[in-house]
């Protein structure tokens, strides 16, 4: 099986500090990968580099086999992006935010538009209501969400996800959570999400790739429980990730 997404060897640079090094990560088909690092470890900077927004000093991205950075058509149709405060356009209704992306990228017919970002907007959870509102008549879970269904609006192989519960309280983290798993499974999607929440990386992640020493660690939360790396161990045997592992071993996983 091929990885949906293949890193090789890369290497993001600031001046002379680098804040990778050789880094590679691949990731399967179907799965959901969370990203965690420590403060500067450059979690944001390597999906910048993924999605073609920031070109690295060195090394090979692909994605779904395309190189990101080649010549000719790139894989950015493949994929759909929510950013960490969502980046709704604020004189746009969440309506006209699901449909640019369609419209800026196809001839679709307006109608056509019109009810594919309604749908797009139910598959999250919005009510119809929100369709017409703006991003400030909205709840921050609410902007999440109208988010999401925009990233959702193309029909894309892979979603990237920016801390997609940063700023939710924990009722409405778990209730995002849920739903990321319910579009990864109805959708067949894969998912590589920056998170800090331990809730989110033991209750619906496959793998974490943990960047540290300007490279990736990746592996199942049970193989990475066990590591003997200090930030690793302590960042995933800490009270918060215990518990939330114990929460994970009593309810068993969404996904």
């Amino acid at each position: 099986m091929e990885p949906v997404v293949s890193v090789r060897n890369l290497v993001n640079a600031f001046g002379t500090f680098r804040v990778h090094d050789q880094l590679c990560l691949e990731i399967m088909p179907g799965e959901i990968v969370g990203i965690v690092g420590g403060s500067g470890t450059g979690k944001s900077v390597l999906m910048r580099s993924i999605l073609g927004l920031r070109r690295p000093q060195a090394g090979d991205i692909r994605v779904l086999g395309h190189d990101v950075y080649g010549s000719g058509p790139g894989p950015q149709q493949y994929w759909g992006v929510l950013f960490q405060k969502g980046a709704l356009l604020s004189a746009l209704t969440v309506r006209q935010n699901v449909e640019l992306p369609i419209a800026l990228h196809s001839d679709m017919p307006a109608a056509t538009r019109r009810e594919l970002a309604e749908l797009k907007v139910r598959m999250t959870g919005l009510p119809v209501s929100a369709l017409d509102k703006y991003p400030s008549e909205l709840s921050g879970g609410m902007v999440k969400r109208a988010a999401l269904a925009r990233a959702l609006a193309r029909e894309p192989r892979i979603l990237f996800l920016d801390e997609p519960t940063a700023g939710l309280d924990p009722i409405g983290a778990t209730e995002f959570d849920k739903l990321v798993t319910y579009l990864q499974s109805s959708l067949n999607l894969t998912i590589v999400m920056v998170t800090h929440d331990v809730d989110s990386l033991f209750g619906i992640c496959d793998r974490v790739a943990v960047l540290v020493d300007k490279k990736v660690v990746i592996g199942t939360l049970d193989e990475l429980t066990q590591s003997q790396h200090p930030w690793i161990h302590d960042y995933f045997n800490d009270p918060r990730a215990r518990r939330a592992q114990q929460m994970e071993n009593t309810n068993g996983r969404e996904h």
